[in-house]
């Protein structure tokens, strides 16, 4: 992917939910919220705290959505990120 975010950005790419409960029922598409997870695909220059491969929380309407090579992809602000999973 040739796509480098400028200013304090990050490029995100949503991690899917699990699509049944912990007790085995389904969850179909249209009762399903976006994820606020994401795997950080690439960074900008400018952003230091965040590397590429990390797993992010952000808000629900967080970012502006980016389709790049047939994917869609989240390009967040950094001040919009809640923190880094480990």
């Amino acid at each position: 992917m040739n796509f480098q975010p400028l200013g304090k950005r990050v490029l995100v790419e949503r991690v899917e939910e699990a699509r049944t409960t912990a007790s085995g029922i389904y969850i179909p598409d249209s009762a399903k919220e976006k994820p606020s997870q994401g795997k950080v695909i690439a960074v900008s220059k400018e952003v230091e705290d965040v590397a590429v491969n990390d797993t992010v929380v952000f808000g629900k309407y967080s970012g502006s959505e980016l389709g790049i090579d047939g994917s869609t992809y989240l390009v967040i602000e950094l001040d919009d990120l809640f923190g880094i999973i480990k």
